[in-house]
């Protein structure tokens, strides 16, 4: 329940969910203080999850808004099963894929999602997904009407609009983290991939290494951790080191309240589609690069 989980829990209760569970057993931080909006004034020391409760059910008196101080590592199977979605952020790599694999073998639709300085990334896991798209229909031409102004008007009538059932199988977190990038279709799909997912690859290390993210206060010590992990990263998933020139230490500690905004956007928008079954997914990551101002969708997977 840092800025990003803050975001996502607002946008889903304002959203109308039926109940929400907000999951945190850490202490509330300094750091908490610059992003984290639910948590009031003299709050430090609390639990986070705590913290947030009374502004969090303020929100929206219809939602079911609920805290838990305990470890997402402490919970067995049968807590993640009760829901219809689990939404993670802050967690290391081991924890999200055991997760996942959790929410995967139970038909639990699984997100994650986490914001490192000005960039923010988001992953979705739903299984085999069905949802409805609305499309316009194409009005059929009259027999006598070929040409003319009205074969067009008839073709861009978008007053009748019918829905399309369709469906999309994703693949688990670990496979989309475990790309061989070796083979040639990979090396040339490698030129179309964004940046974004290697620096998430060097930022998730750093925090299974590190048991923390990159720290302000230790800019300096920090940035030579990133730049050694970075080379180790590429070298160990077979790409080179230039795909993250050295500048990408310089913008990727602490959370911005702004790129919290946008993926807590993106990731509350990607639940409520998904429990919803409408509109096509976004299938599997979405991510923001907050100093060119963009976000972009790659599909990355085993295939």
């Amino acid at each position: 329940m840092k800025g990003l989980g803050a975001e996502v829990a607002k946008n889903l209760i304002l959203a109308g969910v039926k109940g929400l569970t907000m999951l945190d057993h850490q202490q509330v931080s300094q750091e908490d203080t610059r992003a984290q909006f639910l948590i009031p004034v003299g709050s430090l020391g609390r639990n986070r999850a705590e913290a947030s409760l009374e502004r969090a059910q303020n929100l929206n008196p219809m939602v079911d808004v609920k805290a838990d101080a305990e470890s997402v590592e402490s919970k067995p199977e049968e807590f993640f099963t009760q829901f219809d979605a689990v939404c993670l952020t802050c967690c290391s790599r081991d924890v999200m894929v055991k997760i996942d694999q959790i929410c995967h073998k139970n038909s639990v639709k699984f997100f994650t999602g986490d914001v490192f300085g000005y960039h923010g990334y988001m992953f979705a896991d739903l299984g085999e997904h069905e949802f409805v798209e609305e499309k316009t229909k194409v009005a059929k031409v009259s027999p006598g009407v070929e040409d003319g102004p009205d074969t067009k008007k008839a073709k861009l009538d978008s007053s009748e609009t019918t829905m399309v059932k369709k469906r999309v199988v994703f693949c688990p977190l670990k496979e989309a983290l475990a790309v061989d990038w070796s083979g040639e279709k990979a090396k040339a799909a490698l030129k179309r991939t964004a940046p974004d997912y290697f620096l998430l690859q060097v930022l998730l290390k750093f925090r299974t290494d590190n048991g923390r993210d990159p720290s302000p206060q230790n800019y300096a010590e920090d940035s030579k951790l990133l730049l050694q992990i970075r080379r180790d990263v590429l070298e160990a998933l077979g790409v080179g080191a230039d795909l993250l020139p050295d500048e990408f230490v310089s913008y990727c500690f602490s959370e911005m309240a702004p790129v919290c905004a946008v993926v807590g956007g993106v990731l509350g928008q990607e639940v409520v589609k998904a429990l919803s079954q409408r509109d096509p997914p976004h299938n599997n990551f979405f991510f923001f690069d907050g100093i060119k101002g963009n976000g972009i969708v790659e599909c990355l997977g085993p295939s």
